[in-house]
């Protein structure tokens, strides 16, 4: 490929180039400033795993409270997993109202709220008849319920305090996970799937 040359007349103006000539140019530096535009900050071929989407629909949702982690499955595979914040008091199963604590069994993700007090909120299916049962038992009136999966308070701003809240057990017996995280789980897990809480 020849360079392409232009310089000023003594006038200042630069001399006519026919337009086939500016247009081959002009067409092979769009072409390679587009090439090298895309692939020169690029260090992988494949998105990483989060940006990927499952193979199959998430057929079961897995918390294990000791480890702080949720994990989303299709079949017997792991495709997602986040860091979890649970409730005040998180060891053990929830048996009323205001214990501050993350219920532990079977449950269904049964119904969802994208205008919640917290960044979208999907509902645990607790107390379910067992849980009621076992609260009467131990004396109390009330299980509690509303449990969710959510994201952050919608009143945080700051980036600060939302690291700071990624770090630390802060709900009422929920389970939050960071904003971006919820609006995948929320895109990835529908209306009906299993969760499973294990201590």
């Amino acid at each position: 490929m020849s360079v392409l040359t232009l310089t000023r007349s003594p006038a200042g103006r630069l001399p006519a180039v026919s337009r086939p000539v500016l247009a081959r140019y002009t067409l092979a530096l769009c072409l390679l400033t587009g090439i090298f535009g895309l692939n020169g900050c690029s260090t992988t071929t494949t998105p990483p795993e989060s940006a990927q989407q499952p193979s199959g629909p998430i057929d079961r949702v897995v918390v294990r409270k000791s480890q702080r982690q949720l994990q989303l499955l299709s079949g017997d595979k792991v495709v997602r997993q986040y860091r979890v914040s649970l409730g005040g008091a998180p060891v053990g199963h929830k048996y009323r109202e205001g214990d501050q604590r993350t219920p532990e069994g079977q449950y269904v993700l049964n119904w969802r709220n994208p205008n919640s007090n917290f960044y979208k909120a999907i509902h645990i299916s607790y107390p379910n008849a067992r849980d009621r049962e076992l609260s009467r038992k131990l004396g109390y009136d009330n299980p509690g319920g509303m449990i969710m999966i959510h994201g952050l308070p919608n009143y945080i701003q700051s980036e600060g305090m939302r690291r700071a809240y990624a770090n630390r057990d802060w709900t009422q017996g929920c389970i939050a996970v960071q904003n971006h995280e919820m609006d995948e789980i929320w895109s990835l897990v529908k209306d009906g799937t299993p969760i499973q809480i294990l201590p």
